[in-house]
């Protein structure tokens, strides 16, 4: 099978538009939107690669942005059209990350690569996609690259909720028996990375990194108790979570970090 037949498959089936709506969800959503907002200017022109439903398409058009997005599955498309207000300056073409074609470069102030990453399995692939938003950002944009991190998914989907078969994994060679580093296959549909690995992917580009951030950091961990805290706690936990998550020590255990650098 092929690689996005893989994740057509997966996303015509997968609730996309809710993972982010439960509130230890909702963390890594508003991380990466503080972090957004910091780079925002009143005329700022923004595209979003690998969009998804929209979430954060959405939520930028709605504060007045001019919004360009791009999504390979067409099931996505047809959600995020569907909630598409007719005060939002945006737009939604089918596309890939791969080959952005299309557009011209230098067009974007700020581009969002918030989900192509996690579904491409080899370095060319990956540069690929980051050169191509690279390429149709501005001097001196910013670019969003997000990851999924395999610490953070082993603790979380392993060992806390044995979602996977850890031992199996090993078994099967998918995660290494002295390091736990994961080897991922377009059939296991996500990627699963170390801070290492998106150095040494960055390392041939010449671009400035801004910041690395854990954006839901250790809520899938606890979930339970994120989700059960009165506004009053969780808003004094948004508020450490926001203190800590560029924190060296705590980066591996986030299932989810953004790569933020300028062109």
């Amino acid at each position: 099978m092929e690689t996005n037949q893989y994740l057509i498959d997966f996303y015509n089936h997968y609730d996309e538009e809710n993972r982010l709506a439960s509130r230890h969800g909702s963390i890594e959503f508003l991380t990466t939107m503080r972090y957004i907002e910091k780079y925002l200017k009143s005329d700022s022109k923004i595209l979003e690669i690998g969009a998804g439903t929209g979430r954060y398409s959405h939520a930028l058009a709605r504060q007045g942005y001019s919004v360009d997005a791009i999504e390979l599955v067409e099931h996505n498309i047809d959600i995020f059209r569907k909630n598409t207000l007719e005060s939002e300056n945006i737009s939604v073409i089918q596309g890939n990350a791969l080959n952005l074609s299309s557009i011209a470069d230098n067009q974007y102030d700020i581009t969002l690569l918030l989900g192509p990453l996690y579904h491409l399995y080899n370095k060319k692939d990956k540069q690929q996609a980051i050169q191509e938003a690279i390429r149709v950002t501005k001097p001196e944009g910013i670019i969003f690259a997000a990851y999924v991190i395999s610490d953070g998914c082993l603790l979380n989907e392993g060992f806390l909720r044995n979602n996977i078969n850890a031992v199996e994994y090993v078994k099967n060679g998918l995660l290494d028996s002295e390091t736990f580093a994961a080897k991922s296959q377009p059939k296991d549909l996500f990627e699963l990375v170390r801070k290492e690995d998106i150095d040494e992917l960055m390392s041939d580009f010449s671009t400035t990194r801004l910041h690395y951030i854990a954006t839901d950091g250790c809520s899938l961990l606890i979930s339970e108790a994120i989700d059960s805290m009165d506004n009053e706690t969780f808003q004094l936990y948004l508020k450490y979570h926001f203190a800590v998550c560029e924190r060296e020590d705590l980066l591996g255990v986030s299932c989810h970090t953004v790569d933020i650098f300028k062109k």
